[in-house]
């Protein structure tokens, strides 16, 4: 194989594996949507930040659609943090035989 083969090699090699890790990204934030309570959230530190900030059990906040919902502050946050943990766990495993096939 020729210098030049190799290079084409490695770089084909390269953007494969970048590809990959972007098509692993995407598809595990779409797996962070669910719906709940009458809304379509996306788990995530950002809501499980607002949810924590908000006084007492009973708030009003916005979902992904800007559409203001009633909700549970404690039972979304348990559903937020539970979506949220078993699609990174998911993830790192996923990212990990990426990165072992390179």
């Amino acid at each position: 194989m020729t210098t030049i083969d190799q290079i084409i090699t490695h770089a084909r090699a390269r953007f494969e594996h970048a590809a990959a890790r972007k098509l692993t990204q995407e598809k595990y934030q779409a797996r962070m949507l669910f719906a709940a309570q009458g809304g379509m959230w996306r788990a995530g530190p950002e809501l499980q930040t607002m949810l924590l900030t908000c006084p007492g059990t009973q708030a009003v906040i916005l979902d992904l659609y800007d559409t203001p919902v009633q909700v549970d502050t404690r039972e979304l946050l348990s559903q937020s943090q539970q979506r949220w943990q078993e699609q990174m766990n998911a993830w790192l495993v996923e990212y990990e035989q990426l990165n072992q096939n390179r």
